[in-house]
């Protein structure tokens, strides 16, 4: 069977373990080169991860004859750009959440693949999780009953990283991630409830700075409706004395608990009163599995992959709507 060579255009932290293994290990793939602007950290990259061939400019790997596909990990100011060189060049994309910087940004990245034929994949990997699909799975049953309402809660507190202006991080920088750390880490949330739930069709919110210590939002409330009628609500806050993370999908027969980004049991309490608890841990590479759906896609199994960009696309347009007027007082 065919062997999908990849190519890796940014190595930042995401590619140390999450990622960036799983090219080397899943069937059927290979990592063959990666590239950072950086030359020194590239090569260092390249020689600890038994890489053979490692660059500094996009392009050059994009044309890269032995490179069939490229994983774009870099920061999402630069999404935009790579996706567009990478179809242009035919070249099958997978791409970092969030997709882009906003939601026009993500519809020009799909309407140029299409243009070019070329599959582009985004990387909401809990959509290929065990622990997911198995809260999927509950839903999916019917043992919840009819979905009422879901309730989103994720608590952080500030670290002082943020405190330091000269060197902020780039995922509080708006410039360059969109937002701050609620859209880095509210689209995978949101992004599962499409999954398992449906299309979000209407948001309501607010977005502020509390500590106003960098540019971006740091407290978030916010409203929404699915396109099936199930309610929902969200409090996302970065400025908090606890870390919390919980989400709860409550259905008129039971309700399943779940972290997202936790290792914690799922929780579920049915009508009758009973109570039950499943444990399944995330894998060391955790988006493993999702790229493995993407390589089995590009190989012939139509549809084996669940997150394309109409689907990422969706969760940046809700991540807008609920950013509007922030957004519009900067």
């Amino acid at each position: 069977m065919k062997i999908i060579k990849w190519g890796i255009i940014g190595c930042g932290n995401v590619t140390e373990v999450k990622s960036g293994p799983a090219f080397q290990k899943a069937p059927n793939a290979a990592l063959v080169a990666v590239m950072r602007r950086d030359a020194a950290l590239a090569e260092d990259y390249a020689k600890r991860h038994n890489v053979p061939k490692w660059y500094s400019n996009a392009v050059d790997l994009i044309n890269d004859p032995e490179v069939d596909a490229v994983y774009i990990a870099t920061p999402p100011s630069s999404h935009k750009e790579y996706t567009i060189l990478c179809a242009k060049a035919g070249k099958p994309v997978y791409v970092e959440k969030p997709m882009a910087l906003n939601f026009d940004e993500c519809n020009e990245m799909i309407s140029v693949c299409k243009e070019h034929n070329v599959p582009l994949f985004v990387a909401y990997y809990r959509r290929a999780l065990p622990r997911f699909l198995k809260i999927k799975e509950i839903i999916d049953q019917g043992k919840l009953g009819n979905i009422r309402h879901v309730n989103c809660v994720l608590y952080h507190p500030f670290e002082e990283r943020y405190d330091d202006e000269i060197n902020l991080p780039w995922t509080v920088l708006p410039s360059i991630s969109g937002g701050g750390i609620f859209v880095d880490l509210a689209c995978h949330t949101l992004d599962f409830l499409d999954f398992v739930l449906g299309p979000i069709k209407s948001v309501r919110g607010h977005a502020t700075s509390q500590l106003l210590a960098y540019p971006a939002e740091d407290a978030v409330s916010m409203s929404f409706l699915f396109e099936n009628g199930i309610h929902g609500s969200g409090i996302w806050n970065f400025a908090s004395f606890e870390r919390y993370d919980n989400t709860e999908i409550v259905g008129d027969k039971g309700k399943i608990s779940f972290s997202t980004f936790g290792n914690d049991p799922i929780h579920i309490q049915y009508a009758d009163g009973e109570k039950e608890s499943i444990l399944i841990e995330n894998p060391l590479h955790i988006q493993q599995p999702f790229i493995e759906t993407v390589i089995a896609e590009l190989l012939g199994n139509e549809d084996a992959s669940p997150s394309k960009g109409i689907s990422g696309a969706r969760t940046t347009w809700v991540i807008d709507e609920v950013l509007k007027e922030f957004r519009s007082l900067k």
